[in-house]
């Protein structure tokens, strides 16, 4: 059998220290950049490895850097099937960049009130950092990774003074549909589902208000439905928009959007001809819908590449900004015609 190559094989930090006859504290400096070594040292090192592609072994530098080489992040439990697309696209996007650091995910589960799952991982000494991918207004592991000082990253707002976060401008992007929809002549405009101790849900109620009052078009509460995350809840808020007869049902999510169109079907009420109806969020789960929905369409995938850049320059100690605010695209199509 035919050998490997000499610069195919695997070497050490030994290896290297052995060849140029150093000591293997000063090839692992050369590599860190840290500590004293001299620059001509330093850059025999560096050519070295890079002539015979070395590559450091992520556990001894881990150790020597006292890191473990993985991020944690924690999913809701509370998701439904139809919020997985959405985590799934933000996941690929955490993974992309994290791989492509030396970096491995490891993956939680964590309820409202609830961070034990969370709290094993940190004081197990099992991550270097945390991406939470859903904030409370009430948040105990915000408040908890900030007792640790631990570095962690939100994905979405949050209204706790000195995290990081990294968002959607859903609040924007809110107040645009609405104002758009409120242009095209629908004044009695209807709103179906979200939880309100969801951060998320409060920035996209505070944009259809916005819309409302920048119109000069006052606001009838009694045409606005939150907490409704049960099937059965859904529909009834429908069916009271339907005896209101609103313009238009927009909802806050694209879950909540199928279950209304369901509704809407089963009442026989063609859309949008009887009832128009929008959503305050885009996925695949809408795509092939008939009629095509109005909705709002955010990058996911982006969502998770700068919120695990972010959380990787705060891990190595480097400036990031403080709050991240990603674009939006408004996509009007048949369901509001």
């Amino acid at each position: 059998m035919e050998q490997p190559k000499e610069h195919e094989k695997k070497i050490t930090i030994a290896d290297v220290a052995d060849a140029l006859g150093v000591s293997k504290t000063t090839v692992s400096r050369a590599i860190s950049g840290k500590g004293r070594i001299g620059n001509e040292t330093k850059e025999k090192v560096l050519a070295y490895i890079q002539e015979h592609n070395y590559k450091p072994n992520v556990m001894a530098k881990g150790l020597a850097q006292l890191k473990t080489y993985n991020i944690g992040v924690m999913l809701p439990e509370d998701y439904t099937v139809v919020d997985l697309p959405f985590f799934q696209t933000c996941l690929i996007g955490i993974q992309e960049i994290a791989v492509s650091m030396d970096y491995d995910v490891l993956l939680t589960m964590g309820r409202e009130n609830d961070c034990t799952q969370l709290m094993r991982m940190v004081e197990n000494h099992k991550v270097d950092g945390v991406i939470l991918m859903r904030t409370f207004t009430k948040d105990v592991h915000i408040e908890y990774l900030k007792s640790q000082e631990i570095p962690f990253v939100t994905i979405g707002s949050t209204n706790y003074q000195n995290v990081i976060q990294v968002d959607h401008d859903h609040r924007s992007a809110c107040r645009e549909l609405i104002s758009v929809l409120l242009l095209k002549g629908m004044e009695k405009i209807g709103l179906v589902g979200g939880i309100e101790s969801h951060v998320v849900t409060q920035n996209r109620l505070a944009g259809y208000m916005e819309a409302h009052q920048k119109a000069c078009i006052s606001i009838d509460k009694n045409i606005i439905f939150v907490n409704t995350e049960k099937d059965i809840l859904i529909e009834q808020a429908a069916e009271k928009l339907l005896e209101k007869k609103v313009d238009c049902i927009v909802c806050l999510d694209d879950a909540v959007c199928i279950h209304v169109m369901n509704k809407l079907r089963r009442e026989r009420i063609k859309i949008p001809e009887q009832m128009r109806v929008a959503s305050f969020y885009d996925s695949s789960i809408l795509e092939n819908n008939l009629p095509s929905v109005t909705s709002l369409y955010f990058d996911s995938r982006e969502l998770g590449t700068i919120a695990c850049k972010t959380l990787l320059e705060l891990i190595e100690g480097n400036p990031v900004e403080p709050y991240t605010l990603l674009g939006y695209e408004v996509i009007l199509k048949e369901s509001t015609k």
